[in-house]
């Protein structure tokens, strides 16, 4: 049985190579797939900054937080960069029902030779630390305070852990990687938009190697991901199309930052967009069921502008009044 400690990668990838970055860097890497190995996306397009912020995580074992807007990819483009690196890769959502007993362990119950006795499991951090594993910890802000004074252990430089039940410590594995993100950088729900994220003191903030911010991408990448999402789209009149919604979401993002709005198009509501396009045959109605029944009603008639601004078409105020019913 092979010694998970001796477990590590066993070649060095090209940045320049894999991820198009143009950069000398070698980054470690597996040769074999495991069952946590992300699948490779194809379509996935890399933020050069933030990718290299990413693999100084892998490659010197940084703590790297990647925080943004909702929709623009931050969890993906972790385990994107993890599944060409062939590295495994565990993502945890720190909703509020995490526990701290999730995430340390617990006693359970167990039969053993047709008894029951009480036996120790582990949670996902003595598990994920005994192993060559990227943990990511999803929505970083939004954790309990018990949970994120767990985390903040494994967050020091030798990443100790002590299971206090077990008098036991565990030692990070040479390969464990660490990440997260969030939508706030611990700052809380400033905007309104993000209910639920919670203000984290600055020792816990301060204890992250590199924070990179990702936002959202150029128009054409934008383009490119929902047609390679929606390949129906890829044609002359498709591409027109979805040269428009994505002028609408970007319309909907500068409204959002003058405070017109208080809700905008994320690049995962345009792709439902489109497909929804795919179902209905009627770009108006996808519009109205993928996005404006989410605007607040009073934003609506600004939201209806915006789509006039980009398609040419009006939205008279008899449908705007009857889009929240239907």
């Amino acid at each position: 049985m092979t010694d998970i400690n001796q477990i590590q990668p066993d070649r060095k990838v090209s940045v320049r190579e894999v991820f198009g970055i143009d950069s000398d860097l070698k980054v470690p890497a597996f040769s074999e797939r495991d069952d946590h190995v992300p699948e490779v996306d194809e379509a996935y397009r890399f933020n050069p900054d933030v990718t290299l912020a990413i693999l100084a995580g892998f490659t010197r074992d940084r703590r790297v937080m990647v925080q943004g807007l909702h929709g623009t990819g931050k969890s993906t483009h972790i385990e994107q960069v993890a599944a060409r690196l062939n590295w495994p890769c565990v993502r945890v959502n720190l909703d509020g029902h995490i526990s701290r007993l999730d995430l340390v362990g617990r006693d359970t119950i167990v039969l053993r030779d047709g008894l029951q006795v009480t036996e120790f499991q582990e949670g996902i951090v003595p598990w994920a630390l005994q192993r060559p594993v990227a943990l990511i910890f999803d929505e970083y802000d939004a954790g309990r305070p018990d949970v994120m004074f767990v985390i903040q252990r494994i967050l020091e430089r030798d990443g100790k852990f002590t299971l206090l039940d077990q008098s036991r410590v565990i030692r990070p594995h040479p390969y464990f990687r660490l990440f997260a993100t969030s939508n706030t950088v611990g700052l809380g729900n400033l905007s309104g938009l993000y209910h639920g994220t919670q203000v984290l003191n600055h020792a816990q903030i301060d204890r992250w190697n590199i924070v990179a911010t990702l936002n959202y991408l150029s128009r054409e990448e934008e383009m490119a991901i929902v047609l390679a999402r929606v390949p129906a789209k890829d044609h002359e009149q498709g591409r027109k199309l979805v040269a428009s919604m994505v002028a609408v979401a970007e319309l909907t993002r500068k409204g959002f930052a003058a405070g017109d709005l208080s809700t905008l198009m994320s690049p995962r509501t345009i792709i439902s967009w489109a497909e929804n396009c795919e179902i209905f045959r009627n770009p108006a109605l996808a519009f109205r069921l993928s996005f404006l029944n989410k605007c607040d009603e009073a934003e609506r008639p600004i939201v209806a502008e915006y789509y006039q601004r980009c398609f040419g078409v009006e939205l008279d105020e008899s449908w705007m009044l009857t889009a929240g019913a239907q």
